[in-house]
């Protein structure tokens, strides 16, 4: 009898548990774009560019045709965007192409230094493009994008969601136009074809929901073998 009272108690606390969970359970602001909304903030497929624009820690090859003081072989973008080059200083790199950026440093070397210079710039090591993948998943971190990663294949690189996450509340956070957007996305709609699968950007981040009802289940399930042990014993 007194076993009994004890699987009583241990499912009155939990049940209170789970009741509480109820109550207390994480939802997402409410203004965030959902549904098709979602989609018009965060399209599900995105225009190739037509040109390269260069991005903070590519790697340039600056070469100045006779001026091989003035050529860089490795010149690195920096987080600022800016590339430092001999006389004709700091640059601006980053969101121009390498045609813009070569225009850019024949116009400076031939007002105040050289006659007629002849500049090429090209893109010698291009930086990893990366997504950060955060809350419910088995391996949160930043991951390298390839040029067509979805959001479905950002989840398998962080090998997937875990069993508490709340596959309806899936959040990509993007740096548009310097403003920064959130659109919440439903998983399993997107799995079961209902909905596109978003591709992902460079310096996006995924956020995955949790759900405080399931971890409270998975809990319980992890006790359920106590559970067990007093049933027997009870008898």
């Amino acid at each position: 009898m007194r076993c009994t009272k004890k699987i009583s108690g241990l499912s009155v606390l939990l049940y209170s548990s789970v009741l509480a969970g109820c109550t207390s359970t994480i939802t997402p602001n409410p203004d965030m774009p959902v549904g098709q909304a979602a989609y018009q903030t965060i399209p599900a497929t995105i225009p190739a560019p037509t040109v390269y624009a260069i991005a903070p820690k590519d790697v340039l090859q600056v070469r100045v045709f006779g001026e091989p003081d003035l050529s860089v072989e490795k010149a690195r973008v920096d987080e600022a965007g800016f590339i430092q080059l001999p006389l004709a200083g700091q640059v601006k790199a980053a969101g121009r192409s390498a045609p813009e950026v070569t225009s850019e440093i024949t116009g400076i070397l031939g007002r105040k230094y050289l006659k007629d210079p002849q500049v090429v710039v090209a893109v010698d090591e291009p930086a990893p493009r990366l997504v950060s993948v955060e809350g419910e998943v088995k391996v949160p971190g930043s991951y390298e994008l390839s040029s067509n990663t979805t959001l479905l294949g950002a989840l398998a690189r962080a090998q997937s969601p875990l069993v508490t996450a709340k596959l309806d509340q899936v959040v990509i956070f993007r740096t548009i136009n310097g403003q920064r957007m959130a659109a919440r996305f439903n998983v399993k709609d997107i799995r079961g074809g209902i909905s596109p699968d978003p591709i992902i950007m460079d310096g996006d981040v995924v956020v995955v929901g949790f759900s405080k009802i399931k971890g409270l289940w998975q809990d319980f399930l992890k006790m359920a073998p106590i559970f067990n042990a007093f049933a027997v014993f009870a008898r």
